[in-house]
């Protein structure tokens, strides 16, 4: 699934990129080489990378 249509990023992406370093989801894009442009899916992409981190935390 996309969670960032302007950006075509992926979810697996944005949680591989949150298991591989650290940052919110605005600096996991700009480490995949891109940039928000609408901003609409910041907010569920930060709750994706939370969630991802959280689950290796356990």
């Amino acid at each position: 699934m996309y969670i960032c249509i302007c950006n075509a990023i992926r979810e697996k992406d944005l949680r591989c990129a949150a298991r591989c370093q650290g940052g919110d989801a605005e600096t996991l894009y700009e480490a995949m080489g891109h940039t928000p442009r609408c901003c609409q899916c910041l907010h569920d992409a930060d709750v994706i990378v939370a969630n991802e981190r959280a689950s290796i935390a356990v």
